[in-house]
């Protein structure tokens, strides 16, 4: 690495405050212009992308997360009408809420119950950890992100006492996610056994007509607010998923917007090397050989951006990674990520990031601003903690470099609410223009629908055992046994895994005997 190659290839952005530098990424002098004719097409899909064009083939939608930081551009008066008052309606639902005028049956509300999975969580989550501050949120947020009982369990402990001054926002498009379901009968049981109606803390954020919109219709929760077919979950955080949890917390909401919006602004020029949306897809098509050949670490060096690899997983891997391109070929794209914080990693992975198997490339994230104080405390004469950890992060990033390890690094300059949506739409745009880039679909999700339906077959499964195990209690059987009772002799492992989970759980009143070899133990409904 010298100082000509970094004056070539290093981006600043003066009124965005952003700044980008590949010049980490090896690429020859000429590999810029040979991606420009690919690149040109990713503008022109994104634009058409952007007037309403069906992007999503196999679901018949558009996709206009976009819209929902700047109205006007939505291919309807309906739509941008529809965006508008939606995001007046948070925050004046918001605003009552703080005031107190909307209160629970003990005053003000003090704490709020996020309950979604996915994209109704990882964005919420992470905006909530990156922007929030335990004295001045006006909510004290929780989650439920998924099904497991005893995290379910975990988080009401921490709610002990508090319910009644406890809103509970439940995040679901289609109404029918399990894990948000089960979230929700959990949370409305915990209201019920302390006496409280949950129907004056509930509010839904869902489809309209959906399963959740009409249970909140006909419950009379205290709020519904929309999810349109339009915004995947992956890209939902800049609408009501997580514009209302994060307007509760106290955020400013349309600081996020207004960052998202500046920061599409500039990556809709099409001037490639004055888009960082464009340079940055770039480089993760020559560092991953356009085909997912190494993986995405992502290296923030700030705290309040732990999370912000958690969300990028889904954004990236669930938009990426595919089976078929565009063209109905077997391609199985995608790039892995995975990441913690600086300067953690370097007391965890970097040791292997640095001399074991090179099969990544590094995202660093800086951030220029350490804290709010007005004065820093040294930890060290002239030096504070601060200086550390942009020590840590230019060492590691040489230490790299040394050994032919390769890194990008986006530079921030605070974390902020601007600041945010400055990076959740710089992602958002990079995924788009790299899946034009290898010629995928972003916006379906064929894998996870068919990990949902097997999980309905497992269930259904379970529910066969169950009763089969009633109508003989007492009576014990290996998982061999049961599974060819049940018709079913090609599922054994399932059967004999279900077997275990009821063994286990004492509500299911099914007994384990255990036997040498181990799968000749036989389970039984105790009579």
């Amino acid at each position: 690495m010298n100082w000509s190659r970094f004056k070539s290839h290093f981006y600043q952005n003066a009124d965005l405050g952003v700044a980008l530098d590949i010049s980490r990424i090896p690429f020859p002098d000429d590999f810029l212009e040979s991606k420009e004719a690919a690149i040109q097409q990713a503008f022109a899909a994104m634009d058409a992308l952007e007037k309403g064009a069906i992007a999503n083939p196999d679901e018949k939608r558009m996709v206009g997360h976009y819209w929902l930081r700047a109205p006007q551009l939505a291919p309807t008066p309906e739509l941008t009408a529809e965006i508008s008052s939606t995001l007046a309606a948070i925050k004046e639902f918001a605003a009552k809420v703080h005031s107190g005028a909307l209160a629970g049956p003990k005053g003000k509300f003090k704490h709020l119950l996020v309950i979604g999975i996915g994209g109704s969580a990882l964005g919420p989550q992470f905006v909530s950890h990156a922007l929030g501050h335990p004295r001045k949120d006006k909510l004290a947020v929780s989650f439920f992100d998924n099904t497991d009982p005893d995290g379910i369990d975990y988080v009401l402990a921490s709610l002990r006492g508090q319910l009644a001054k406890t809103l509970v926002v439940v995040i679901s498009k289609s109404g029918g996610t399990a894990e948000t379901r089960n979230g929700m009968l959990a949370a409305i049981a915990a209201f019920k056994g302390a006496g409280l109606p949950h129907a004056s803390h509930f509010v839904a954020v869902t489809g309209a007509g959906s399963k959740l919109d009409a249970t909140a219709v006909s419950e009379g929760w205290l709020a519904r607010f929309p999810m349109w077919d339009w915004v995947g979950g992956r890209t939902s955080e800049l609408c009501a998923v997580g514009l209302l949890p994060a307007a509760l917390q106290g955020l400013e909401i349309q600081a996020m917007l207004d960052g998202a919006a500046a920061m599409d602004v500039v990556t809709r020029n099409r001037s490639t090397a004055q888009n960082p949306a464009a340079l940055l897809a770039l480089m993760w098509y020559f560092a991953t050989d356009g085909r997912g050949a190494k993986d995405m670490v992502v290296l923030p060096y700030k705290d309040r951006l732990l999370l912000f690899s958690r969300y990028l997983q889904q954004l990236v891997m669930e938009s990426l990674g595919k089976e078929y391109d565009l063209k109905g070929n077997v391609v199985h794209q995608g790039i892995a990520v995975y990441g913690n914080k600086g300067s953690t990693d370097q007391h965890a992975y970097v040791q292997q990031l640095r001399d074991g198997v090179n099969n990544f490339f590094v995202t660093f994230i800086e951030v220029l601003k350490d804290q709010d104080a007005k004065t820093a405390a040294e930890v060290d004469p002239g030096v504070t903690a601060g200086d550390y950890l942009q020590g840590f992060y230019l060492g590691t990033r040489d230490a790299l470099s040394e050994k032919d390890r390769h890194s990008v690094t986006i530079t921030l300059p605070d974390v902020s609410p601007r600041s945010i949506g400055l990076l959740i739409a710089l992602y958002e745009r990079v995924v788009g223009f790299y899946a034009t880039l290898i010629g995928i679909n972003a916006y379906h999700q064929p894998g996870v629908e068919a990990g949902k339906k097997a999980a309905g077959g497992v269930i259904a499964l379970k529910l066969k055992i169950a009763a089969a195990l009633k109508a003989a209690p007492g009576k014990p059987f290996t998982a061999d046994e049961l599974a060819s009772q049940l018709g079913a002799p090609e599922q054994t492992e399932l059967v004999f895994k279900i077997l275990e989970h009821l063994a286990a759980n004492m509500p299911s009143g099914i007994k384990k005997r255990y036997r040498t070899p181990w799968h000749q133990s036989r389970y039984f409904l105790k009579a």
